[in-house]
């Protein structure tokens, strides 16, 4: 007999692990928010699905998306001064959250995997713990349910970095070649423009990162998305340029209204099992390693651990699920969990002397230009790069 697994929420974390998950356990997935209720709600956050994701989403046996609206490259802007477009490696793609967790979910249901309709709480945990061979924590930036002990190393922050203001926009003439486009701002924030696929077409995500206080931090209060519209227009005028000029005036508008969003998140990373009356439970996702968003590794840090947890209940097909799982589980994605939250902490502080002279000579070096978009896309490079003052190709 299959064991049985429940995981709470249904984001990038539960979803994959439910892919990955399916064939040799009997899965169940509980969730709060219908398909309808999803595909229909407010935008949950921006995302970006970088080459390995892609990979591992194809080694899950995940829906795949359209090809035609591959990112290709990364452009960086410091200030006013376009530096350079790095090529990656492999292409990446964004999907508006509401379209691929819906789409997951139809998915996963015609395949089997049961889905539960509850809201979970710290009260009704413990009900679940008896019910399954073992509850894994999903549920994102609202979680953790379970008291996993943060790792304090890790976790130097004690209050939001950056504002997270973004919108998904029509009018926006892409930029060439099509990719992602960092634009930071020392002492304000960043602005992420990022090409994407939601159910109505093709938008432009602009995500902007506010300093706290600062003058980019001018979203505040605004409910309306006519206002929200008229604020983000401004901003790119005064602030953004070269995005600005790509601007359609006539068609410049939310996708929807519910196509926009604020939140200020304090990072913080957990470990991620624990022991309650005895009997193990697991989380993956933000749940437990919740990173600010500048570095935009939220769903690859997810899908990392969903792999590594996968393979590692795997391993312990017949063996019993104890606190043993736990730390080899916790062990394995550890040393890539440290890499990307130091990469994404540095980020938010004012960067080095000597990431800057990278930066500037990536202008005039297209090899060097290239590495540097590759560190969105295997963070253990920007790590190296940060931490060991060098570039090293080691792909």
């Amino acid at each position: 007999m299959k064991k049985q697994i429940g995981i709470i929420g249904s984001g990038t974390a539960g979803l994959q692990l439910a892919y990955a998950l399916k064939d040799d356990f009997e899965v169940t997935v509980i969730h709060h928010r219908s398909q309808d209720e999803i595909r229909n709600g407010r935008i949950m956050s921006t995302q970006v699905h970088f080459g390995s994701t892609r990979a591992r989403e194809n080694r899950f046996s995940m829906p795949k998306w359209e090809d035609d609206h591959l990112l290709n490259s990364v452009h960086i802007t410091i200030g006013n001064q376009k530096l350079f477009v790095g090529s990656l490696n492999e292409p990446a793609l964004s999907v508006d959250q509401r379209l691929y967790y819906s789409y997951s979910m139809e998915d996963l249901d015609k395949q089997g995997v049961s889905f539960r309709m509850e809201r979970v709480d710290k009260e009704n945990t413990e009900s679940l713990i008896e019910e399954y061979d073992l509850v894994i924590d999903c549920t994102g930036k609202s979680g953790p349910l379970f008291p996993f002990p943060i790792e304090r190393d890790l976790s130097p922050f004690h209050f939001p970095q950056r504002k997270c203001i973004t919108g998904y926009f029509l009018g926006i003439k892409p930029n060439h070649p099509l990719g992602i486009n960092v634009t930071v701002l020392p002492e304000l924030g960043e602005m992420f423009e990022i090409p994407a696929m939601t159910e109505e077409g093709p938008v432009t995500i602009l995500f902007i990162m506010a300093i706290p206080e600062k003058e980019l931090d001018a979203f505040k209060g605004i409910k309306d998305p006519s206002e929200f519209t008229n604020r983000m227009k401004g901003t790119t005028q005064k602030y953004f340029p070269d995005i600005y000029h790509r601007i359609n005036n006539d068609q410049f508008a939310l996708c929807d209204d519910n196509a926009y969003l604020q939140i200020a998140i304090t990072p913080v990373i957990r470990r991620s099992y624990g022991m309650l009356d005895d009997k193990l439970v697991l989380a993956c996702g933000d749940s437990v390693f919740l990173n600010d968003p500048i570095t935009g590794q939220g769903c690859n840090l997810s899908s990392y651990c969903v792999e590594k947890l996968a393979s590692t209940l795997l391993e312990y097909k017949d063996l019993p699920w104890d606190s043993e799982l736990g730390k080899t589980y916790w062990n394995r994605t550890k040393p890539f969990v440290k890499q990307v939250t130091e990469w994404t902490n540095a980020m938010t502080q004012p960067l080095p002397e000597h990431v800057v002279q990278l930066l500037l000579e990536g202008a005039h070096d297209q090899a060097k230009a290239d590495r540097i978009a590759e560190w969105f896309a295997d963070p253990r490079k920007a790590h190296e790069a940060f931490f060991k003052t060098t570039i090293k190709n080691n792909s």
